[in-house]
C-alpha cells in the first residue's frame, strides 16, 4: 500500500496477531510476525477462520489506505523486516505501478442467472418453426410423437443454448463499457439459496473505478429488471484477480 508510516495495525491476522507496516520510500507492507514454522489447520473449520482473518485484515486495510495489492492467502515470508524491505526495495518498481495503477479501483463479482423454464417459454413464443413442430405433437401414432417430441427438445435445446449466447454476449458488451478489466469466470462459485433452481448465464470478475460503480450498478438493474434474469452484484473487493505482479518480479 501507498503510505511512508511505520505503524502497528492492531491485532487482525491469524489468531489475533498484530499486523504493522514495514517501509520502503512510500509504499509498505503490511505483516504479521510468527516465531513458529507455519503448520497446517487442524481441520476445515480452523482453516476457514484463518481465510476469513485473512480476507478481513485485507478489509480492514483497504479502509485504511485505499488501494492495496493483495496477497492470498497463505503467501508466507521467511526472515526478519530487513529482508522483507530488501524485496520490497528490489520490486519497488513493480509494487509502485501497480499501485497507480489499480488506484481507486476495486473488484467486484457479476453473476447472471436464468428461470429455464421462463427462457424455455420465451423461446417458444419468438419462434414459429418450434411452435409449428409443437403442435404437430400428439396428432399421430404413438411412435411417431415419440420422434417429434425428440426433434422438438432438440431443436428448443438448440435455440435456448443460441438465446442465452446472444444474451451473454450483450450483457457482457454492457457491462464491459463501465469496467476497467473483465474476466469471465469458468471456475464455480458459491450460489446462496435463493439462486438455487436457476442456472448461470454469465459470470464476470470486474475492475471497475469507483467513479464507475454507480453506473454499473444502472446496468445490472436493467438486467435484472428482465423477466426470468437475476443478477447477483458482490463486492467491494480488494482487487485479487487483477493484480499483475509477474513480469520483472524478484522473489
Amino acid at each position: 500500500m501507498n503510505t511512508a508510516a511505520e505503524q502497528n495495525l492492531g491485532p487482525i491476522g491469524i489468531n489475533d496477531n498484530s499486523v504493522y507496516t514495514i517501509v520502503y520510500r512510500d509504499i509498505a507492507a503490511a505483516v504479521h510476525f510468527s516465531e513458529t514454522k507455519p503448520k497446517a489447520a487442524k481441520d476445515e473449520q480452523q482453516a476457514k477462520e484463518w481465510i476469513f482473518s485473512h480476507n478481513y485484515a485485507i478489509d480492514k486495510l483497504t479502509e485504511k489506505f485505499n488501494t492495496i495489492l493483495p496477497f492470498s492467502f497463505g503467501c508466507v515470508a521467511q526472515g526478519n523486516d530487513e529482508i522483507i524491505r530488501s524485496w520490497m526495495q528490489k520490486n519497488y518498481d513493480s509494487f509502485k505501478s501497480e499501485l497507480e495503477r489499480l488506484s481507486d479501483t476495486a473488484e467486484y463479482l457479476v453473476q447472471i442467472f436464468y428461470d429455464p423454464k421462463v427462457l424455455a417459454e420465451k423461446v417458444l413464443k419468438e419462434n414459429p418453426d418450434l411452435q409449428a413442430l409443437n403442435a404437430k405433437i400428439d396428432g399421430g401414432s404413438k411412435g411417431k410423437n415419440y420422434i417429434l417430441k425428440k426433434q422438438f427438445d432438440v431443436r428448443r435445446d438448440h435455440a435456448i443454448m443460441n438465446e442465452l449466447s446472444i444474451l451473454g454476449t450483450e450483457f457482457g458488451n454492457a457491462i464491459y463499457e463501465n469496467t476497467m478489466e473483465m474476466i469471465h469466470e469458468e471456475k464455480s462459485f458459491h450460489v446462496p439459496e435463493k439462486y438455487k433452481g436457476k442456472k448461470s448465464v454469465i459470470t464476470l470478475s470486474c475492475l471497475v473505478s469507483n467513479r464507475s460503480v454507480e453506473n454499473l450498478g444502472h446496468v445490472l438493474d436493467q438486467i435484472n429488471q428482465r423477466e426470468g434474469f437475476t443478477v447477483r452484484f458482490t463486492g467491494p473487493w480488494a482487487p485479487f484477480s487483477f493484480v499483475d505482479l509477474k513480469r520483472d518480479f524478484q522473489t
